[in-house]
């Protein structure tokens, strides 16, 4: 073979080389160009979800405190109903069918969510109420509120999403599969609602028999679950751990265009688009060993013709310690000074509170007599960060509070005890 001839082969070798880089070059612009769009869209679907508040209910615009990169987080999950089908319009009133409190700690990996079931008992702008009514009488502001007094905690963010949405979701990530536990058989034409599932068999649940099953809790004959939203509200936790175990596979990303654009529409949140991408991928990688589910404890019992769920305070100790956690109290109890009022002709009663909120650490007090009162308060002779004044609330079981006078005999808070408080046993 001449010499020309060999150069001839090494300069049709080097096109060939710079042909194949050039075609590997091309495939990765293309591929760096759809990461880069799929980013640009989803950033864009994600703002949207934040434009919801905007676009539905002024009443979602909620200024709730925000936290620092790797703090723990408690977020407030909702799902509403229809409210009143024959309402139209985006500004329905719409009560709360499942509410949840996600505590997320980024560092330690883990995740507690806990239930608040929707028929507790709370008060609403003085009066007596199920927490389900707080979201159609103030929207999430009203909902938020009513669940931070309830438990003493912040709320750092919130997500909300209507039955319709759920639906979507559901769909959108392929079902999922149900072991069915029970005879289900229930209808609700005015909630457009029939549920018929047997029991001993695996249903596949996709976004409409998903909504029936997380639904349910009663059967037209009256038989169902002993324990009522309690029992309803364990059925959802396992529905919800088969979420998980959907989500956190890996053929979820090729729906991820799906439900982004769901997302977007049905779903509205505070959160920045940053920040559900940096929750997102985090809360993904956590172990499902580090998922946690649980509901506040209580127990069910009538007052007059309606049932509610009473909640119980003590017996929620623990969990109510780890949901605090985004932001202690920032005060020391002992150092507040406090005057403690009786003014019922039950005697003893201030001397008997007072030992109850020794047993809080709260030890600088001070008992007393004034006149009749119907109602007990608290009266925050000072100003206290939202913070102090909802765990204030949690100790003190009072949730009817005033702001007085900072002159008002040197005390930081003082107690009314009305004809509404008893003992404390």
């Amino acid at each position: 073979m001449d010499k020309r001839s060999k150069n001839k082969k090494k300069v049709v070798k080097k096109k060939k080389k710079s042909g194949v880089k050039k075609f590997f070059a091309g495939l990765l612009f293309i591929a760096l160009l759809g990461v880069v769009s799929f980013g640009a869209y989803s950033y864009y679907s994600l703002y949207k979800m934040g434009k919801n508040m905007d676009n539905k209910n002024p009443k979602d615009k909620v200024e709730i405190p925000k936290v620092e990169k790797d703090d723990p987080v408690n977020i407030f999950i909702v799902g509403v109903d229809i409210g009143d089908p024959k309402l139209k319009g985006t500004n329905v009133p719409k009560r709360t069918d499942t509410m949840m409190v996600m505590h997320y700690e980024p560092k330690e990996k883990k995740a507690h969510i806990v239930s608040v079931p929707r028929d507790t008992k709370v008060e609403i702008n003085g009066k007596t109420q199920k927490i389900n009514n707080a979201h159609a009488i103030g929207g999430m502001k009203g909902a938020i509120d009513s669940v931070q007094d309830l438990l003493g905690i912040d709320i750092n963010y919130y997500v909300k999403l209507d039955y319709e949405g759920f639906r979507k979701v559901i769909d959108a990530i392929g079902g999922v599969d149900m072991p069915i536990n029970y005879n289900m058989n229930y209808d609700d034409p005015k909630q457009n609602l029939s549920i018929h599932f047997q029991k001993g068999t695996v249903a596949h649940l996709d976004g409409k028999k998903a909504e029936e099953f997380f639904r349910w809790r009663k059967n037209n004959d009256k038989t169902g679950l002993a324990e009522g939203d309690i029992g309803r509200i364990k059925n959802q936790h396992i529905f919800i751990e088969k979420v998980i175990e959907k989500v956190k596979s890996p053929s979820i990303v090729f729906k991820l265009k799906d439900i982004l654009d769901i997302a977007s529409k049905y779903i509205t949140t505070n959160m920045s688009p940053t920040e559900i991408i940096s929750y997102g991928m985090s809360v993904t990688k956590v172990d499902s060993s580090n998922i946690k589910m649980s509901t506040i404890a209580g127990e069910g019992k009538y007052i007059g013709d309606t049932s509610y769920f009473i909640y119980d305070e003590e017996k929620s100790a623990d969990l109510l310690s780890e949901l605090r956690g985004s932001k202690p109290m920032s005060i020391d109890r002992s150092a507040l000074k406090i005057k403690v009022l009786n003014t019922t002709k039950k005697n003893g009663l201030a001397s008997n509170y007072a030992e109850y909120l020794k047993k809080r650490g709260y030890s600088n007090i001070e008992t007393g007599n004034a006149k009749r009162a119907v109602d007990s308060k608290i009266i925050f002779n000072k100003s206290f960060e939202d913070n102090v004044v909802r765990n204030i609330k949690s100790d003190f079981k009072i949730n009817k509070v005033e702001q007085g006078s900072s002159s008002e005999g040197n005390y930081d808070i003082t107690v009314i005890l009305g004809e509404d408080h008893d003992y404390i046993k």
